[in-house]
């Protein structure tokens, strides 16, 4: 890999990077526990004298036409896209009213009726567990990203700071039968129309305690330090760190211990794709962590002019996997090599990274803007299968 060298400097609310006769920075953001990025002293900042004239859109985004930030739709056909290409250092953490909804909720649920969650299977007495006594415990579980499987492109991702109680301090409280070696998580899901294909009853997962102890994954009560929104699950819901949305289930009301023998449920089978499984596995226990793999795309491309040059730099998104890489690399159409990414500094696979990248197209066109990962030994399947690719068009260069 070209070795860089490197330059700090601050520019239009967001820390970034040169290569070439540009510069090279690095920074940090704390937020709370979490740290997003790393602030260095700025030196000379060679967009001083420079404009921002523009922003460009993707390809895609000219297609597209749902509203980003707004809510639309009901029931499993609600949505809320969050508008990606705003990101900066101070907005990480996503606020409630922009974080994403894949499912809005079930206009069948009673909210009249003290919430219990039933525990129950194989233990040695079900069980009621009232929401009350898990709010009286919530603590602050940090900062997670969710992120609907495969979604990531339509803005199906977004970031908060839960609070909670980790699950398996509920599961120690049940006398749970030596045959037990999984729990189904189950949510009400109980609407009054299914508008779409995509639309599915069931809402249930289930996983080894060992999955949900090595995530720790929590039941969560307040996102950004107020109590859960109906829409996004009120009033708890399960985080399971590091894995899709789809399995963090929302309206949380049923535990249900099992063994190796439990059909997978409707709902497992239904998102087995999106979550990297080999095929549709009958059993539960066939099916392989539904984790998210690390994953980057672009989000926007800003137009500068600097002296009496264009310069282009590509902001972008790094997020999911086991472990933090430097080796984020760029390439722009398929004829070029793959470069490392100006500014990249990732340090945290819980939540998201911001990188960027300067740019100084030689051609007027379409051009595709294509990321990976320089280490082999990280899984990259959606990167590797061009999931997040895009497309800029090109109008002006420089001469």
């Amino acid at each position: 890999m070209a070795q860089r060298t490197r330059r700090s400097f601050m520019g239009d609310s967001l820390r970034f990077s040169t290569t070439m006769a540009l510069g090279w920075v690095g920074s940090r953001v704390f937020i709370g526990d979490d740290v997003l990025a790393a602030f260095e002293p700025p030196l000379a900042d060679p967009f001083t004298r420079g404009q921002r004239v523009g922003t460009l859109l993707f390809n895609d985004q000219k297609r597209q036409s749902v509203h980003r930030d707004v809510v639309h739709g009901k029931g499993l056909s609600g949505r809320l896209h969050c508008d990606l290409s705003s990101l900066t250092q101070d907005t990480l953490v996503t606020p409630n009213d922009r974080f994403f909804i894949r499912t809005r909720c079930p206009d069948k649920i009673d909210y009249s009726q003290l919430w219990k969650i039933r525990v129950h299977g194989l233990v040695e007495r079900p069980v009621e567990i009232a929401v009350d006594e898990i709010v009286a415990q919530q603590q602050p579980m940090g900062v997670h990203l969710l992120e609907c499987s495969g979604r990531g492109l339509g803005g199906l991702i977004s970031a908060a700071h839960w609070s909670g109680v980790p699950i398996a301090d509920v599961l120690q409280r049940v006398n749970a039968s030596s045959e037990a070696t999984r729990v189904r998580i189950s949510g009400f899901d109980d609407h009054s129309q299914f508008d779409s294909d995509d639309d599915q009853r069931g809402a249930d997962w289930i996983f080894t305690f060992e999955q949900l102890a090595k995530t720790g994954a929590f039941l969560a009560t307040q996102m950004n330090g107020v109590e859960l929104s109906e829409d996004h699950g009120f009033p708890v819901r399960l985080v399971v760190p590091g894995w899709y949305g789809c399995t963090c289930i929302k309206w949380l009301d049923e535990i249900e211990f099992v063994d190796d023998t439990a059909k997978a449920t409707r709902h497992m089978r239904h998102f087995a794709r999106r979550t990297h499984q080999r095929g549709r596995p009958r059993l539960a226990k066939n099916f392989s962590p539904a984790e998210i793999d690390l994953a980057a795309m672009p989000v926007r491309v800003e137009q500068w002019r600097v002296g009496d040059q264009l310069v282009y730099r590509v902001v972008g998104i790094l997020w999911g996997g086991k472990q933090t890489t430097d080796g984020l690399v760029i390439r722009f159409n398929d004829d070029q090599d793959y470069a490392p990414v100006s500014d990249c500094v990732h340090e945290t696979t819980r939540t998201w990274t911001l990188w960027s990248h300067v740019w100084q197209p030689k051609a007027r066109g379409d051009h595709v803007i294509r990321l990976q990962v320089d280490d082999q030994a990280i899984c990259t399947r959606r990167l590797d299968q061009g999931r997040y690719q895009r497309v800029v068009r090109i109008e002006e260069v420089s001469a």
